[in-house]
């Protein structure tokens, strides 16, 4: 399959701007407050799902067939982590403020 250059530099870009996206989220690890870690772990999983489907998508566009699995895998886990993130919103709604 011929892929354009331009749609390899653009998932390029896209992986570059995800790697960035892990800073925030990995300085927030050493914060000292509980809640505030737990928001960045669920953060840090989310840019490496993306990472893992935009790499993927880009790795599947190269190789083929035997890395087909990882975006796969990426989509699967930013479902979960989204779904989770859901739960949590809606815990958080249905509490009374104090």
């Amino acid at each position: 399959m011929d892929i354009p250059d331009w749609l390899l530099w653009l998932n390029c870009g896209l992986v570059g701007l995800q790697v960035l996206g892990l800073v925030p989220a990995v300085r927030r690890l050493r914060g000292d407050e509980p809640a505030e870690r737990s928001k960045a772990r669920l953060d840090l999983l989310e840019s490496i799902a993306g990472l893992m489907m935009i790499g993927g998508v880009m790795l599947v566009f190269l190789e083929g067939e035997p890395v087909f699995w990882l975006p796969l895998v990426g989509f699967a886990l930013a479902s979960a982590l989204y779904a989770w993130k859901g739960i949590l919103l809606l815990r958080a709604r249905r509490r009374p403020a104090a």
